[in-house]
């Protein structure tokens, strides 16, 4: 062998590792479409714990990862036009909240990966072919099943024994408002009780429903939605005014003021989402990871909201919580 060849040869197997390495290391970029603000309690938990995710994955922001987060407080018009920014920045994977962002970010783009979070019927809205072979760009986690809504109102009666009239709140524009309904209307007959929907879509709206629905024997079931998380406070505040034991799907609700909840810990599962996003990151398509269900479901009590109601919460039902706000 020559000199000269030998020397090319030596030199290039040195240079192979550092080139690989610097392959290895390069800053990879991940998105994020949240549907509420940055302020709020219960998204800025679930955004700390992907965070927290990523870290325990060995991905460093600003070392060898950006995230490029955008907060839609809510509004149908800004998610789309975050979603076609996030995607127009080329990343490696979007990290989506609920079908409202999940939907716009599939409209955008059908090779970007995408992980969701808190959707409810993924198959049904068209987000993945099944649940075991989503089959496309994205894949994620559910938030519960449907049959979990009869529990919602199995619960306002346990802590509430005198209602017999329920409002189920509900955004329409979702095919899940009618669904959970439908779960809900079957139960009621067994439990004694009538349920009516109260569809909401803006804060004017809430108040007037709510209001006029508001009567001696009554309660609240209150589906969890983009719009109807956004408006939390409002419905929390206006179920207080008039006196209504409501019972909610997120812990977010409870610590807020809200009477009782009962749901999947989302918190658990963003950090779940980092799992994924990390998977994706090391070259794993979404098409082959199958939707995971929820793993941890949650009650919460607010027994300060319990006594300004009025109500005694049974002890079977404390002991059964996982928490109670006092």
């Amino acid at each position: 062998m020559r000199r000269r060849e030998f020397i090319t040869l030596i030199g290039g197997a040195a240079a192979w590792p550092l080139a690989a390495r610097a392959q290895q290391q390069r800053m990879r970029r991940i998105g994020v479409l949240n549907t509420l603000t940055a302020d709020d309690v219960g998204a800025s938990a679930r955004y700390g714990a992907f965070l927290q995710g990523l870290q325990q994955a060995g991905w460093s922001i600003g070392r060898n990862v950006q995230v490029e987060t955008r907060w839609a407080a809510g509004d149908p018009d800004r998610l789309r036009t975050y979603a076609a920014e996030l995607v127009a920045l080329a990343p490696d994977v979007i990290l989506a909240t609920g079908h409202a962002a999940a939907a716009p970010l599939l409209h955008a783009t059908r090779t970007v990966p995408i992980v969701f979070v808190i959707v409810a019927d993924p198959v049904g809205a068209g987000l993945v072919d099944s649940l075991a072979r989503p089959g496309g760009n994205a894949t994620g986690f559910v938030s519960f099943e449907y049959g979990m809504s009869a529990k919602l109102l199995e619960l306002l009666k346990e802590i509430a024994p005198n209602v017999t009239r329920a409002g189920i709140i509900r955004d329409p524009a979702l095919a899940l408002g009618p669904a959970q309904f439908a779960v809900i209307q079957s139960m009621a007959p067994s439990l004694g009780m009538e349920v009516s929907p109260i569809n909401v879509r803006d804060a004017s709206e809430i108040e007037r429903a709510i209001a006029a629905f508001a009567r001696a024997n009554s309660g609240l079931v209150v589906i969890g939605s983009a719009v109807v998380a956004f408006h939390r406070h409002l419905i929390i505040a206006q179920a207080a005014r008039d006196k209504l034991p409501a019972v909610y799907q997120e812990r977010s609700y409870v610590q807020s003021g809200g009477l009782v909840s009962y749901g999947p810990d989302f918190v658990d599962q963003y950090r779940r989402a980092a799992g994924y996003v990390d998977r994706i990151l090391k070259g794993e398509k979404p098409a082959e990871l199958p939707v995971q269900a929820p793993t941890n479901y949650e009650l919460v009590i607010n027994l300060k909201t319990a006594k300004a109601l009025g109500l005694e919460v049974p002890p079977t039902l404390l002991a059964r919580a996982d928490e109670v706000i006092e």
